[in-house]
């Protein structure tokens, strides 16, 4: 099944509606299908056989999902690539995938070139005097969609690399179709809902979560192509969005701004956050500023998006994710300890207390990545997702940390987020991040890096606060502080913690 043909079909029942927004521009999804169409057509008419992969380094803007949509239905692979990459990973990502064509915006041209050593794919520019708007206008469009089975690849989608040279993450289209039909699913989306996308194309929150969803179900998309915390409230008062998400930067941005000014942001039916564990304060700030009671999502590139979540309804508990969509994913949890043993250790129930890795198979779970075996993710043909959670005794999953983010302090793990939970409570403090660095006795101490909401904060007085919180004490009491303006994150808005460790050795 090629997703092409779904979102073809859902363009004919819709043709009359609103597809994509940006700024003052819309498109209806008549326009969309034949842009898509041409692009299609264009990508046929040049030669590009199924199976070969299509770029695209944008940020989000109207031609992302028609090329797409064209991509897609000329038998190709769409490469969504990660906007704000840095020179080095965006060459590895161009260069591994083998994109032969590539769609970017003007201002990336002569980047593009340089990081490519004038060679590469094809660049069509984007505008209406790019190439990319040439070749729609050169191509009338195609109505037939190549046929793709289940087990072709849709899509490559490229991790964050904060960690090595970014993976490519293979996802099939039926990976995609089921991880959407998962998302309507529990969401209930109709033809109603609208969706503000300020999360970025090349990751899975924008493209599989917010967009795909809605356009099979012919709702719109109103898209913002950088993030800003001003613009992004002005939108949701004005178009009064039903849909929408928020990873956990953006989130806090939100409730930081609303504190002191609250606004009512009412029309919200599902406003998802996620992207890394969120504080509590942080949640309740977004809920004291706008009224919004965010909706927790959990997943992965691997998983191809959403696995975990809530509802519409569904009481929240606290600091649960949710639980797993049984309709695309199948989950366990594997005793921490059990890494040795090829075949895993033994599994937590549902109540039982410890912590296990998640490990997933299903619908929605990549069959691999793109030129690299990584054994070590697999085991028994489940994939090792490298979170750690719990599980109460009705199901729902409780996110505590990444493996290889644990810090063994005087031989006692420590969870890095458990702490930055508790020291998110402090009133002055805007953000907080929590590693683990040498120590010449306990190995590794306990290290909190954070961010104040006012200049005159000192690490002592921080320190004097953490000394009368019953949860910092003892293994979780941080040993070090430091104060700095703003937290590194990948290109994603994720925490960046393998740059926290360079700078704080």
């Amino acid at each position: 099944m090629n997703i092409a043909g779904l979102l073809r079909r859902a363009a004919a029942d819709h043709a009359g509606q609103i597809a994509l927004r940006l700024d003052d521009t819309e498109i209806g999804y008549a326009q969309f299908a034949e842009r898509g169409g041409r692009f299609a057509a264009y990508l046929r008419a040049t030669g590009v056989e199924p199976g070969e992969r299509i770029g695209f380094f944008l940020p989000n803007c109207l031609e992302y999902l028609i090329g797409l949509l064209g991509t897609w239905q000329a038998g190709a692979v769409g490469v969504p690539l990660n906007h704000l990459f840095p020179d080095a990973p965006l060459r590895h990502a161009i260069e591994d995938s083998g994109v032969t064509r590539l769609v970017a915006p003007p201002g990336e041209v002569e980047r593009l070139k340089t990081v490519l050593g004038g060679g590469g794919p094809e660049i069509l520019t984007t505008g209406p005097d790019g190439g990319f708007a040439r070749v729609l206008a050169a191509h009338e469009p195609v109505h037939d969609v190549v046929p793709r089975l289940d087990r072709d690849d849709a899509l490559l989608m490229y991790t964050s690399g904060s960690t090595g040279v970014p993976k490519g993450v293979r996802q099939t289209h039926r990976n995609t179709t089921a991880q959407v039909d998962g998302v309507i699913d529990l969401y209930e989306l109709t033809a109603a809902d609208h969706v503000l996308n300020c999360m970025p194309l090349f990751h899975v929150g924008g493209l599989q979560l917010a967009s795909l969803p809605i356009l099979l179900r012919g709702g719109q998309i109103t898209f913002m192509p950088r993030w800003d915390v001003t613009v992004w409230l002005d939108l949701a008062q004005r178009l009064r969005p039903t849909y929408g998400g928020l990873i956990s930067t953006m989130m806090i941005d939100v409730g930081n701004r609303t504190a002191a000014n609250p606004v009512v942001l009412d029309s919200f039916r599902i406003c998802m956050f996620g992207g890394s564990r969120t504080p509590t304060a942080a949640i309740e700030r977004l809920e004291a500023g706008t009224g919004i009671r965010g909706v927790e999502i959990y997943g992965q590139t691997e998983q191809s998006g959403l696995v975990v979540s809530y509802a519409p309804g569904d009481p929240r508990r606290p600091d649960s994710m949710g639980k797993p969509l049984e309709q695309v994913v199948r989950t366990r949890l594997v005793r921490v300890g059990g890494a040795d043993d090829p075949a895993g250790g033994p599994d937590l129930r549902p109540g039982d207390e410890g912590v296990g890795e998640l490990w997933v198979q299903g619908d929605a779970v990549t069959p691999g990545y793109w030129g690299i075996e990584a054994p070590e993710k697999w085991s028994d043909g489940w994939f090792r997702t490298g979170d750690l959670m719990s599980a109460d005794a009705d199901g729902y999953l409780y996110y505590v940390d990444r493996i290889d983010d644990m810090i063994v302090s005087g031989g006692e793990n420590v969870f890095p987020q458990m702490v930055e939970e508790h020291l998110a409570d402090h009133p002055d403090l805007a953000e907080v991040a929590v590693i683990g660095t040498a120590h010449e006795r306990w190995v590794e101490q306990v290290t909190a890096v954070v961010v104040p909401t006012r200049p005159d904060v000192t690490a002592e007085q921080i320190a004097e606060w953490c000394a009368t919180n019953p949860d910092l004490r003892g293994m979780h009491k941080p040993r070090r502080i430091e104060i700095v303006d703003a937290l590194p994150r990948t290109g994603s808005g994720k925490l960046n913690r393998p740059e926290l460790r360079k700078r704080f050795p």
